[in-house]
This record gives structure tokens, sequence and C-alpha cells, in this order.
């Protein structure tokens, strides 16, 4: 009869789909018992894709057979396919079955940043994910994705996404020359936006995570008409000038009939990597207060840490290298909420963008952003 031991030994060698990491790894294995009988193995992966879990069962119950077990069984626990939105509204893209709208009132908050780990992490949940970078102006996420300098591959009149840590991207960054600035008016970034959704090849997925420019302006107005967004999640830091502007995108959200996911409140504290004694620089947990008037959670507290700043400037997300730091975990967390958020509203029916007026909702400015 075999170990324990010796099992997840040969279970470190079955990699996730789409991943160079194996099951061990991300911890998704979590019972392993032998007998005279044979092995059963009990993998949890909350993953919404049958096909993730048909070459994860073939691919465990090979590598035990070949210790010489004639009996494998092989549970895989994950949560119902989400349904796909109810709403009437218009959808562009009607193969991508939810919709996340990551905004911020003010730029330097770390929203982008949120995104990466946010997108990556319920990839690593094995969701099918795409990643938009709708952020016109400062497109970062090619360079947070370690996707810098590739060119993605043109299809007859189409683009096809690039493809890093499971999830599938794409940002103006990569279809332009490195440092080229664009000085656009508001109609050619709405255009720009309908484009990044609508000439991109994306395949069936089952979330695409839209990484907006800061405030409340054109791009957000043109995303809410151009698809039934599932949810929006507002990123903040603690500081009073910062929680002033969000107030203001929740406030849009609002207006915009988006439901709340909840808000991230980034750099709340930090955490020394001498001592990992955590300090309050900027202040901590003062978006609970904003969260309750909006009727929305926290969805988490992210600390100042080097290694999110590190994995930033060299394409390393810290939830994908290192995800069993606390950050990471964090991380993980809040895409577990934010996909539990996104099933609930499809369980009640969708979101409803026939709400959603083709002019300026009032007090919505359709201004730049800020």
């Amino acid at each position: 009869m075999l170990s324990k031991e010796q099992i997840e030994e040969v279970l470190k060698e079955v990699t996730y789909p789409g991943f160079t990491k194996s099951i061990v790894d991300f911890g998704f294995v979590k019972a392993v018992e032998s007998s005279a009988d044979g092995v059963y193995v009990e993998i949890d992966i909350s993953s919404s894709a049958p096909e993730v879990e048909n070459e994860l069962k073939v691919d465990i119950t090979k590598k035990i057979q070949l210790l010489g077990v004639k009996r494998v069984d092989v549970v895989i626990k994950k949560p119902k396919m989400p349904q796909q939105s109810s709403s009437q509204g218009k959808n562009i893209v009607p193969h991508v079955k939810n919709f996340v709208m990551v905004s911020s009132g003010k730029g330097g908050v770390g929203k982008s940043t949120t995104t990466v780990n946010l997108a990556i992490a319920l990839a690593m949940q094995g969701k099918k994910v795409g990643l938009l970078d709708a952020d016109i102006y400062g497109p970062n996420i090619p360079r947070m994705m370690g996707v810098e300098g590739k060119q993605p591959e043109i299809t007859g009149n189409k683009v096809k996404p690039l493809l890093s840590h499971g999830v599938e991207i794409m940002s103006m960054g990569s279809l332009m020359e490195e440092g080229q600035s664009l000085v656009w008016r508001g109609a050619m970034i709405m255009k720009a936006i309908q484009q990044l959704l609508q000439d991109i090849l994306w395949d069936e997925l089952d979330v695409l995570i839209i990484d907006m420019p800061p405030g409340t302006g054109d791009a957000q107005l043109t995303l809410a008409q151009s698809v039934p967004v599932t949810v929006g999640i507002c990123v903040t830091t603690p500081q009073k000038v910062a929680l002033d502007d969000t107030e203001r995108s929740l406030d849009m959200f609002k207006k915009l009939h988006i439901p709340i996911a909840g808000i991230v409140e980034n750099m709340s504290g930090f955490i020394s990597p001498d001592t990992g004694k955590e300090y309050d620089i900027f202040g901590k947990g003062t978006t609970a207060p904003l969260a309750k008037k909006f009727d929305t959670i926290v969805l988490a507290e992210i600390p100042i840490e080097p290694a999110i700043r590190e994995g930033g400037d060299n394409g390393k997300p810290v939830v994908f290298h290192n995800p069993d730091s606390l950050t990471a975990r964090k991380y993980q967390e809040a895409a577990e909420k934010l996909w539990a958020k996104i099933e609930d509203i499809n369980e009640k029916g969708g979101v409803d963008n026939d709400a959603i007026q083709p002019t300026t909702p009032a007090g919505v400015s359709a201004c730049s952003t800020k």
C-alpha cells in the first residue's frame, strides 16, 4: 500500500491546465487516502470549465496508476457554471459571460496592480479569464503581465489577445510603439474601447476584467453602454483625499446601474521586510464606513509590500510568483468574494443595462478623466 507522501510526490507532477505549477503547489489537493482497494484523491479547483476537470482526472489517474495502483478514484469539487446575464441591454461581446469594471477615483492608487492580481487569482481558481487594459492614456498592463514588447498576432481584421499567466490580455500598449503618447479627444477614446472589445478574438470567457482609466468619464460611460457590466470594483488608498474621489466612483456605479462588488483598500499599512511588523503609514481600515454607505464590502486590505512593486515592474505578479505570501492570499480571498458576488447576481437574473441611456446620466461627468 502506498503512503500519502508517495502519492503527493506523484501529484506534484500534475500541472494545472494552462499553468506550469502543479495542483499541489497551488494548494488544490484537499485529501489523499490510500488503502488495499486503491487510492482516493480529492481536489478543489473552484473551476467552471468542464474541460479542466476532465483533463485533471485523466492526468491524476495516469500518474498514480504508474505506481502499480489499479483503482484510482478522483473527486473534483467545483461550483456550478455561472449563468449568462439575462440583461437585454447591448452586448457587443456576447461570448463573454461576465464583465468586471475595475475603477478608481484618482490615479496612483494601485488600480492596475489590483486588476492584474485579481485576474490571475481567478484564473488560478479555474476560470477562463480575459484582461482588457482600457486605460488608454496609461497602459501599464503589458509590463505588469510580462508581455511588454510582444506584438499580438493579426488574423484577418481581428487581433488575437496575448496570453500570460493563464490570462488572455489586450492593451493599447501592445498596439503602439513603446513610449508613444496618445493625444486623443473623448470621442476617439470611446471608439478605441469599443474596438478593444469587439475587434479582439477573445475566447469563450467566464469573465473579462477591465482596467479602466481613473476618474468618471467617457471611458466608463462607453463601457457601460457597450456591454452588460456584471459588477464594478473600486480601488482606493486609505487617505481622505483618495476616499473623496472613491465616493464619486461608487456614485458613478450607482448612476450607471452597475452592482458594486466591493472596494479594495490598497497601501493599507506597510509590512517591514526586515521584521515583518506592520505600520499604518497612510492609515488603515478607512474604507469600511464608505463601503457601508454604498451597501457593499471591503474586498481586501492590501498592505504595501516590496514584492508587489517588484512583481509589477518585472512582469511577475505576486499572486502567481509568490502565492504563499500574505498579499497573495489577500488577493486570492478577494477573487473568491468577487466570484461569489458575480454568481449571486447571475442567479438573480443579471444586470439591467436597459437603464443606461445613451446620454450622460445626471451627475456623472463626461469630461476627461482625472
